[in-house]
């Protein structure tokens, strides 16, 4: 199963809205097939491992263990059912780490393979293979994106100071943060902070597409030089709803209601666009709003070595039930789980 989840996490930032998934095939306790689900529309896992069997093993599929990380699915979506395959290849014994939580799903494949005599154990590693799956069980049951918290905060507690343009974290967590960028649906910032630092918010210190950007600018105080506005990646701009000079085929304007409303009302727009996972880089107001609202799953953040004296004081997370530790270079970077 570990090798499943291996091969699983080779489609990080690939397949969103679908989970990572990998699978193997074990005759006589060697691998005579794998695959892993590698682009959102394409072959799931099964799919890939089956046909990675050459020919001179093909005859001991039947007699063969599956092995997958999720549960296999058992509707027509954009590629056929898995369940309806691995019945065709008539395998007997399945072994998988969790359940898939899509209610089209849900422990149903599971019972239709079981109606075709195959044995299945389940909750193998599950603990491992619920966190692949996280943000995709967020998305089918809570229906809104995995959002996750990222921020980076002075030795005495700051995010920065007012206006100022400061960057506080070392090289090696800045071009980390661009790789996570790689691995999410849509990346936001407040207005405050777009007018601050002028980001780009792409990913062009990793590889893979750039994220929907996505800002706040109710008063249109963003101009239309700015690089958030320069079209070269899909930017939804949450202001009064009408078009704006500069405007383009890459760069929308959201008309969403203030207030308690606001998220909500995003996360609807999130969900119509199919985008699962939302990283949100600040600045104050918007985290904290994420935060007291009680809409976020995941922080990341970066505590340096860096004092400012005075500034922005950073956020104060509560109701996080998990936490790691690394060290990036100079900084600590520390995951906060809510889930």
């Amino acid at each position: 199963m570990r090798r499943c989840f291996d091969l699983a996490r080779l489609g990080n930032g690939k397949v969103n809205p679908n989970p990572m998934v990998g699978s193997i095939l074990l005759y006589n306790f060697r691998v005579i097939g794998e695959g892993w689900h590698k682009q959102f529309g394409e072959n799931h896992a099964e799919v890939n491992c089956f046909n990675s069997v050459l020919g001179q093993n093909r005859a001991k599929i039947p007699a063969s263990t599956l092995f997958v990380s999720l549960e296999p699915c058992c509707f027509h979506g954009k590629t056929p059912a898995c369940s309806d395959l691995i019945i065709e290849k008539k395998v007997k014994d399945l072994r998988i780490s969790t359940t898939d939580k899509t209610p089209e799903v849900n422990g149903k494949g599971l019972d239709i393979l079981r109606a075709e005599t195959v044995t299945i154990r389940t909750n193998i590693l599950e603990e491992i293979g619920n966190w692949f799956v996280k943000s995709r069980t967020v998305f089918v049951t809570k229906k809104r994106p995995y959002v996750i918290l990222k921020y980076a905060v002075s030795q005495d507690g700051f995010l920065g100071k007012s206006g100022e343009n400061i960057w506080l974290t070392n090289p090696i967590s800045k071009r980390l943060v661009h790789k996570w960028r790689s691995e999410v649906g849509a990346i936001m910032v407040g207005t405050n902070t777009a007018l601050t630092d002028n980001p780009k918010l792409d990913n062009r210190y990793f590889y893979g597409n750039s994220p929907l950007r996505i800002v706040p600018d109710r008063h249109h105080k963003i101009p239309a030089s700015a690089p958030l506005k320069d079209g070269t990646v899909p930017t939804w701009i949450l202001g009064k709803g009408e078009e704006q000079p500069g405007s383009s085929e890459n760069l929308k304007y959201l008309n969403l209601p203030e207030g308690e409303k606001f998220l909500p009302s995003l996360f609807d727009h999130l969900l119509a666009a199919n985008i699962d996972t939302l990283l949100v880089e600040g600045g104050a107001t918007l985290l904290n709003s994420f935060i007291e609202a009680g809409y976020w799953d995941e922080a990341r953040v970066f505590e340096t070595n860096k004092f400012l004296g005075d500034g922005v004081a950073a956020p104060k997370l509560e109701g996080g039930g998990k936490e790691l530790v690394e060290s990036v270079g100079s900084d600590r970077l520390v995951f906060h789980y809510k889930i």
